[in-house]
Parts: C-alpha cells; structure tokens; sequence
C-alpha cells in the first residue's frame, strides 16, 4: 500500500507529514451526527455496515490519511466479563471492580464477545480506499483499569481507582496482568483481521507519579507492544499527561509515540528517544479559533518537520463534539497545500 502514514512510521522521507485526528470518526461530521439521530451508539457500534461507514467518514469529509476504527475502549472490560451499560450520560459499569477484595476473581473472561468488531474490521477493509490503512486501538493498562475499578468516567480523578491503586497494590497488579493479557489477544486479533497500524490509548497516564507508571504499568506496555510489533505491525503509544515520564520512552516501548498539548514538541523530542518517532500535538481547542489563527499554530510545526521527519500530525488528545466542522476541514486542506 503507498501510504503517506505508512511510509512516516517505516522511517521514510515524506514531502509532507501524514495527518489524521483521535476521534475523527464521529463528534464533529455532520454525516455522523445525522446517523446519530437514528442510531445509539452501541447500535452504531454493533452493526458492521454502519461502524464501517463511520470509520471511513472521515476519509471522505475530512481528507484525512488514515481511518481508526469505531469503537471503545471499554469493549475489553465489558469481554472481561464486566456488565455495561450505554446510558444517555456515557457508559456505566454498574458494578465496579473497587467493590470486591480480589476483583481478578470475579472476571469471567469471553473472547467472543468481540468477534463483531473482527466482522466490522472485515467490513471497512473491504470498502476502503486504496491507499488509506486502518489504525487499531485498544485502552491501555492504567485507563482500562481506571474504569473497571471506579465504574463512571464522571470524575476523571478516578477516587476509587486510586485508593484501590494505592492501597491494594498486589490485587492491583494482578488486574493489571489480566487487562494485559487480554488486551494482547485483541490487538492480535484485530491484526489478524487486517488492521497496520495499532495505538494504545493511556488516556490518564498523568494520573500517577511516573515512578509508579514505570514500575506497575510500563511492563503491561511493552508486552502489548511487543506482541503487535512481532507481526510487523507499527506501535503508538499515546500516553496523555506523562510529561517528564516521556524519558522512558524508548524503541524497546514503542515505534511512534503520541504528544499531548501539555508539552511542546521540541521538549517531547528532546525527552523521547531520537529513534522513536513523534505524533502530534494540536490542541484541538485552537479549532474554536479563527481559520488565520488556527493557520498560524499550523506554521509554527514547519521548522519541526523539516529537523524532524518521523511526526505525524495529530491532536493532543481528541476532537472536541462541538469544534467546528468547517476548521477540522480546514486544518487537513492546510497540511496538503502547505510548503513543508
């Protein structure tokens, strides 16, 4: 496949850098938000001609030079054996881990309960374009954890994970082998079916000091990493709030790693091995802005590229549901059309 992003992460000079958005498949595409009025999203999710559709919709509305797989995160948890419930305030597990001594034991784990995101992964391959490869993901140790142990994502300190984190760290790291384990048998599967690209979402890496990262989670890390790189398969990382933690990432951890706005991109380099590639890492709030404004943080990224080949263009977390669609448009028009 002649791939822009492809040919970016394999370590090949590119006349531009590839750009694509975390959360581009739905929020701020008017397509979706119509589809939206006659589907849920666990409906959407479920049936593989619509998730291919939405996968693909930024493809087609946006320009964007890769497509990432509808989903969620926490399909793991819920395969792990945790009920969900899709509510009008987000995904609810109505029973969460934190209430049980050893919450391992209380997992009943059923691979195939994901068999129709496989069918849906199916679908989008055999109705994409060309040149446009598919981006699987999966939520990364701490996050996934975050919400099995707390139940809601209603208050993003996770109060209860924490305490569980910190008080129990035994029963801790035994959820944390799990989610691993797991995790690896889907980002395999998702391989299998077709998918060249994987990202691992640590949505709350900040959430903990980077000593505790480094010893309870970066190993879960590099496990995943290494089960989708040994089928030859690229490996992002995107760890949001890490901030100084980025000095662990080495190529040992990763092929690509993905920069949050918190940091610049000249620090996250300075931190991150030099043969680990950088993704990132525009803040998406800078889309509520003026086109002229939004166009000047664009050109502060030329003088990057050019010292920096291996960047991918991307967000510093995901799109925002009301950003204007109209800027998203503009931001990849931009990057197509630029001088680099």
């Amino acid at each position: 496949m002649d791939s822009i992003l492809l040919n970016t992460l394999k370590g090949q000079h590119t006349p531009r850098p590839p750009v694509w958005f975390m959360r581009q498949a739905g929020r701020v595409l008017p397509a979706y938000n119509a589809l939206k009025a006659s589907y849920s999203f666990r409906d959407l999710m479920a049936d593989a001609d619509l998730a291919a559709r939405v996968t693909l919709m930024p493809v087609d509305d946006l320009g964007v030079d890769a497509a990432i797989l509808f989903s969620d995160i926490l399909v793991i948890p819920n395969a792990m054996g945790m009920e969900l419930k899709w509510t009008d305030k987000g995904p609810v597990f109505p029973t969460p881990l934190s209430v049980y001594d050893q919450p391992v034991e209380h997992l009943q784990a059923d691979p195939d309960k994901l068999n129709y995101i496989y069918r849906v992964i199916d679908r989008i391959l055999e109705t994409r374009p060309a040149n446009i490869p598919l981006i699987g993901f999966c939520g990364a140790p701490l996050t996934t954890m975050c919400y099995m142990l707390q139940g809601v994502s209603s208050n993003g300190n996770f109060p209860d994970a924490m305490k569980f984190l910190f008080s129990r760290p035994r029963e801790a790291q035994r959820l944390i082998d799990a989610i691993a384990d797991f995790s690896v048998h889907y980002a395999l599967k998702q391989i299998e079916h077709g998918v060249e690209v994987f990202q691992l979402f640590e949505t709350h890496a900040g959430l903990i000091p980077t000593e505790m990262y480094e010893q309870m989670f970066m190993p879960a890390v590099r496990k995943i990493g290494a089960a989708v790189r040994s089928k030859g398969i690229p490996f992002i990382f995107f760890p949001k709030g890490f901030g100084t933690g980025f000095k662990l990432v080495t190529p040992e951890v990763c092929d690509f790693v993905s920069v949050d706005w918190q940091i610049s991109l000249s620090d996250a380099r300075d931190l991150v091995h030099p043969e680990v590639g950088l993704q990132g890492n525009l803040d998406p709030r800078v889309l509520y802005g003026s086109q002229d404004l939004i166009a000047a943080a664009l050109e502060k990224y030329k003088p990057f590229f050019r010292q920096n080949p291996k960047w991918i263009l991307n967000l510093g977390h995901g799109f925002l549901p009301d950003i204007p669609y109209e800027n998203a448009c503009f931001v990849v028009d931009w990057v197509k059309q630029a001088q680099w």
